[in-house]
């Protein structure tokens, strides 16, 4: 099975991943970075930049296969639950 990497671009910036993750294909890599990305957003909300901030998803060899923005991610998830008073 292929290894993917999930590595994050914050504007001119790049946070590589350094192990990435072995998984079954693109679309299970696709869904890993949707999950990863909405962790990251729910633990880190606060930081602006990152609703400008991407997910690329390389193969092995580095080519590039998935650049997944923070604020596609975002679209359809559910709204945080209201706390009733």
């Amino acid at each position: 099975m292929p290894r993917y990497f999930f590595n994050t671009r914050i504007g001119e910036d790049l946070i590589p991943d350094p192990k990435g993750e072995i998984l079954r294909d693109a679309d299970h890599a696709w869904e890993v970075a949707r999950a990863t990305i909405r962790e990251i957003l729910k633990t880190e909300a606060a930081q602006v930049d990152l609703m400008r901030a991407s997910l690329e998803v390389t193969d092995e060899e580095g080519e590039v296969l998935l650049d997944f923005p923070f604020s596609e991610a975002v679209l359809d998830m559910p709204a945080l639950p209201r706390n009733r008073h």
